[in-house]
């Protein structure tokens, strides 16, 4: 499986770098695959709600997953709200979805999902403070989740979610024993079931 996600300036560090650290320890475990930074418009740098500047290679391709991080939802600058309202990324993860893609957000990043009508009548979770804009945009809000799988679209609640998020797929798409493995590697205690999910 590959996986892209997809960086821009603003992200929460913590969205992006908690789901890249879990894919990039399974990837060196399993084979076929691989957890990459993309951006939203091609190679460059961004710089993340924390100062920290990232270098990408790469604008989103066609993965099997991109999982799209949140920060700045509130703020007048950088960050989730200015790639809603800018429509770019929006528009190419409707594009990607209506491909059959997999995707997933964590946090804020799931406004930016509703941007692109990708959580319209379907139950989804963002960060607290974003759930009633998700409502508003039509989606069917679980607050009380920290994971919400639909199927082909996974989000998840604020920040440290990203950690359930990426061990939930991980579970789901490689088994949960796999899960388990990289869960006590990273020294993380999962807030969601990793038994009991079929494995793709």
């Amino acid at each position: 499986m590959h996986i892209e996600i997809v960086v821009f300036d603003g992200f929460d560090d913590l969205d992006a770098f908690g789901p890249h650290e879990v894919f990039s320890h399974a990837a060196r475990r399993l084979d076929r695959w691989s957890s990459t930074l993309v951006g939203v418009d091609g190679p460059g740098t961004v710089t993340s709600a924390h100062g920290v500047v990232v270098t990408v290679a790469q604008a989103l391709g066609e993965p099997d997953l991109v999982v799209v991080p949140g920060g700045g939802w509130h703020g007048r600058g950088a960050g989730a709200r200015a790639q809603a309202d800018q429509g770019v990324l929006p528009r190419r993860l409707a594009a990607r979805a209506a491909r059959g893609g997999l995707v997933a957000s964590v946090c804020t990043g799931g406004m930016i999902l509703a941007a692109a009508g990708l959580t319209t009548g379907r139950p989804a979770v963002t960060h607290h403070s974003a759930l009633e804009d998700l409502a508003a945009s039509g989606a069917l809000v679980r607050p009380e989740a920290r994971v919400v799988d639909d199927g082909d679209l996974v989000t998840s609640g604020g920040v440290t979610s990203g950690l359930d998020l990426a061990l939930h797929l991980l579970a789901r798409e490689a088994g949960p024993d796999v899960a388990r493995m990289i869960a006590e590697h990273v020294e993380y205690t999962p807030r969601v079931a990793l038994d009991g999910l079929a494995r793709r």
